[in-house]
């Protein structure tokens, strides 16, 4: 098996699912085993504690320009394995596809990231920039990693974040808002509904103006602005009037949004709804959008490698969230850019295209040695 491979299989038989979810015990054993692939080739490494039992982990590369910096950045945990019709840790390598949980998403960019620096190790090669190698905790939930990462003024001239993207160079992605919604009605009997007031009733209504409530323009590589209901919870038992319900709302935010502008406006349009009593809670997660500069250096160098490589290099969107946009709000000029299909990322029979794996190793070996 080609060594990038073989790592990626490493990668996948080790269970990294996020503690926050089923089955979950963390990233460590992925960390212990970064560590070790880089220091079995000399290459310096560091731990950044995020949470207790649970750190970022840092090579570097020097670089021939003082001052200059990449970073690649991806995360090492995943979501849970539950729904899975395949074994999750077995990465068993079919018709040119290597399946298991993180293969897509994305244990399969952190391998190529891995084997690019060691690569250039190995071979004495000196990036015009520094690298840093950031593998990372958290990306599946709340994004403690990367925010961590960006602690303390870090600095970078470019970053390539790893996710799915079909070896696409990714510079615009949407944000995300979400929060918690009740409304709240008066019990009764339900022999008698007029001495009450259906909370669930009333929902019905907020979710007819919630469907009203997304801005119309469109963004050119990332579509409309989204909503999604996504949980619904209301009522004791079936002949009560139910007292109270309560949804969950994911808002998919485009460039120009902020997040905490479009809850306070979308609750205040809601406000206006005549009668209806409705408690909104604080948003559990904002994440604003990315959107960086197709003129950037380092949008036009990945552009460059795409074409020497026979791939489409024209700037591409994607409809979900990722580290990248935490890198850009600290100065970074940052791109997503991976092997694999969203599409299969999260999903009951996960896998990641082998002959992608090995050209993005080559997409990233030329931009480390191009960018400068």
């Amino acid at each position: 098996m080609n060594d990038i491979l073989s790592t990626l299989a490493d990668l996948v038989r080790i269970n990294s699912i996020n503690p926050s979810y089923e089955g979950g015990v963390g990233e460590e054993e992925v960390a212990q085993y970064v560590e070790a692939f880089f220091a079995r080739r000399g290459i310096e490494t560091w731990r950044q504690t995020v949470v207790p039992g649970r750190d970022n982990v840092i090579a570097r590369l020097p670089g021939s320009q003082p001052g200059r910096r990449i970073i690649l950045e991806a995360h090492m945990d995943t979501v849970s394995t539950t729904g899975m019709t395949i074994d999750p840790f077995d990465p068993v390598i079919t018709d040119g596809k290597l399946y298991g949980r993180g293969s897509c998403d994305t244990k399969a960019g952190l391998a190529t990231m891995m084997h690019a620096l060691a690569h250039l190790k190995e071979r004495g090669i000196t990036p015009p920039c520094e690298v840093w190698l950031a593998a990372v905790v958290d990306e599946e939930y709340t994004f403690l990693g990367v925010r961590k990462l960006c602690e303390d003024g870090l600095r970078a001239d470019a970053a390539i974040v790893a996710e799915p993207t079909e070896l696409r160079a990714v510079t615009a992605a949407k944000g995300v808002l979400r929060w918690r919604l009740r409304t709240r009605g008066k019990a009764a009997h339900s022999a008698k509904p007029h001495l009450g007031r259906s909370a669930i009733q009333d929902m019905a209504h907020v979710l007819r103006a919630l469907d009203e409530a997304i801005p119309t323009p469109a963004h050119p590589l990332l579509g409309p602005a989204t909503l999604n209901v996504g949980l619904i919870r209301g009522g004791e038992q079936i002949n009560f009037v139910p007292e109270l319900c309560e949804i969950s709302i994911d808002r998919r935010l485009l460039p120009g949004e902020d997040p905490q502008s479009v809850w306070a406006a979308t609750n205040a349009r809601l406000a206006e709804l005549p009668g209806i009593t409705i408690e909104p809670d604080s948003p559990y997660l904002a994440d604003g959008p990315l959107e960086t500069n197709p003129s950037e250096p380092a949008v036009l160098a990945a552009q460059n490698v795409l074409q020497s490589l026979g791939l489409d290099p024209a700037a591409a969107g994607v409809p979900f969230g990722s580290d990248a946009s935490k890198l850009a709000r600290a100065g970074i000029p940052s791109l997503i850019f991976g092997p694999g299909s969203i599409d299969r990322a999260h999903a009951a029979i996960e896998y990641v295209e082998c002959d992608q794996v090995l050209t993005a190793f080559e997409f990233q070996l030329g931009f480390l040695q191009q960018f400068h």
